[in-house]
Parts: structure tokens; sequence; C-alpha cells
């Protein structure tokens, strides 16, 4: 139960930083994160996640592999659906965080507030521009790499379980102008543990239905509050 509670919140950190964007200098990159928060208000995107442990005693870190499906609504709404190699839903509906582990029939709920916080995942529930992200962030350019545009988030923060995030995008049109579509976060948390999920099939301003974002307990789930 425990590593499950720690995956859960590593899976909150991860499903964060779809708000960022990044160009080939600074100014350009602060203008394309202008622009991203901007002009996209919804989306949806496969996802493969990669975790790789820190290698211990010698022996080669540990690598999990998982990928499933992201959809988002500005604010404050967001859904990852794991599929590969376990079932889990994660649901934000602007009031509520719920976490639905399919294996064990339960449900963890928590309320948003609380939960966000200075992660990751306040930027795509709450960023509505630069400075907002400035207050809990330190940005910065990073250099280009595999034809992606990359920038760095490091928390103000110094007690939570993030060291950094690294967002990386490409250019994109497909919302009818000229914007960013991100490609790769690659997230190290505190325990040295690195995750980086890639996004493929992404989909800019697609029509969202709010049931979309909302979650119902299944029929005999344990619900815990927390």
């Amino acid at each position: 139960m425990m590593d499950r509670t720690m995956h859960f919140k590593r899976l909150l950190i991860t499903t964060a930083l779809i708000a960022a964007s990044a160009g080939n200098t600074w100014a350009t990159g602060l203008k394309s994160l202008e622009d991203f928060v901007r002009t996209v208000k919804t989306g949806k995107a496969d996802f493969t996640q990669v975790v790789s442990s820190p290698a211990k005693d010698g022996q080669a870190p540990r690598v999990k592999t998982s990928s499933g499906q992201f959809e988002f609504s500005r604010p404050s709404r967001f859904k990852f659906v794991y599929l590969k190699p376990f079932a889990q839903t994660i649901v934000a509906d602007g009031q509520t965080l719920w976490l639905y582990d399919i294996d064990l029939n339960q449900v963890t709920a928590r309320h948003q507030s609380q939960v966000l916080g200075s992660t990751p995942a306040a930027l795509i529930a709450s960023a509505a521009d630069v400075k907002a992200l400035q207050a809990d962030f330190i940005l910065a350019d990073a250099p280009d790499k595999d034809g992606l545009q990359w920038v760095l988030a490091t928390p103000k923060a110094k007690d939570g379980q993030l060291q950094t995030v690294r967002a990386g995008f490409r250019d994109s049109e497909k919302s009818g102008a000229a914007s960013s579509e991100l490609a790769v976060l690659e997230i190290l948390d505190s325990f040295g543990q690195r995750s980086v999920l890639s996004f493929s099939k992404v989909e800019v301003n697609p029509v969202l239905s709010a049931s979309a974002f909302q979650f119902k307990s299944p029929k005999g789930a344990d619900v815990i509050r927390q």
C-alpha cells in the first residue's frame, strides 16, 4: 500500500508541466510559454512513461515502462489513464483529485487545493501567465536537443519531492495559430528517480465534454478520503 501511495505521488508530480513551453533563447521560450497558455485551452495525447530508479551497489538502474492516455481542460481539469502494464486512472475535476486503482478496486480522493500546491501539477491546473509560474518555479532556457526546444523548471520550495523538470517542445500550428506542442517531460525527484514521459498523437484544442473529467466511484470500490 505504501508503494502504491508513493507511486500516486510520483504520478501527480509527472501529471503536471503540460502548461510549460520552451524556445531557442530565453526571450523565445518566454513568448512560447505565453502563447501556449493563451492559445491552448484543451488537449489530449497518448503517452509512454519510463521510470528509472538510481543504481544501487553496482547494479543497473531498474527501469519500468507504462503507457496510457492524457487529456486536460483549463482551468483545473485533467485526466491520466494508465493502460499498461497496470490500469490506473487519475482525474482532477476542479475540486477533487481522484485516484482509482483497478487492481485493488480502491479509490483515493483528495482536495485539489491541498494536493497540487507548488508541484508541477499546479501548472496545468491554474497557470494563467508566466508571472504565475515564476511565483513557484525558477524558469530557465535549456539547450536545444533532439530537435526540440527545452525549458528547465526548478521549484522554489525546497521541501518538496521534486528536484527539476525539463520540458521539450516542438513548434505547432494545430491550434490554427503558431504555438508549441509538448513532446517530452523529464522529471527528476528528490530520491534520484528519473521519469521521462513522451507524448504522441497530440491534439490541440479538441472539443472535450465536461463529463470527461467527472469521476464516479465504481460499485463496490473502497473509497479513502484524505
